[in-house]
């Protein structure tokens, strides 16, 4: 039951992402694909930032390469193949927030001892 709870939290924890990938371009006219990559960029960069804050252990940093997976199969459901050079900079975005919440909690950690 315990590893059951653990799967499901960390299932949780993409799922946001998720959505940002196969919901929201649902929403996007042909014109609006500029706006969309900005958002879905601003969405990935404060979801790992959060993800880097509350996850504890170092498989954190296996975010951004599964946000740069999961990414891969909407370029063939909403885009074409040059959309896959965005799977980078997803990749780079997460990264990127990632450490930005591993650090911001390293010193929340840090002021409290």
């Amino acid at each position: 039951m315990r590893r059951m709870k653990k799967f499901l939290k960390k299932i949780g924890t993409l799922l946001p992402q998720l959505l940002v990938f196969y919901i929201l371009p649902l929403f996007a006219g042909p014109t609006d694909m500029m706006g969309l990559v900005v958002v879905m960029l601003l969405s990935t960069f404060v979801l790992s930032v959060a993800f880097g804050l509350f996850a504890k252990k170092k498989s954190k940093f296996l975010y951004p390469a599964i946000t740069a997976l999961i990414f891969l199969p909407s370029v063939y459901l909403y885009y074409n193949d040059s959309a896959l050079v965005h799977a980078v900079w997803y990749l780079a975005v997460s990264l990127i927030g990632i450490v930005i919440g591993a650090v911001i909690r390293g010193e929340i950690l840090s002021s409290k001892k």
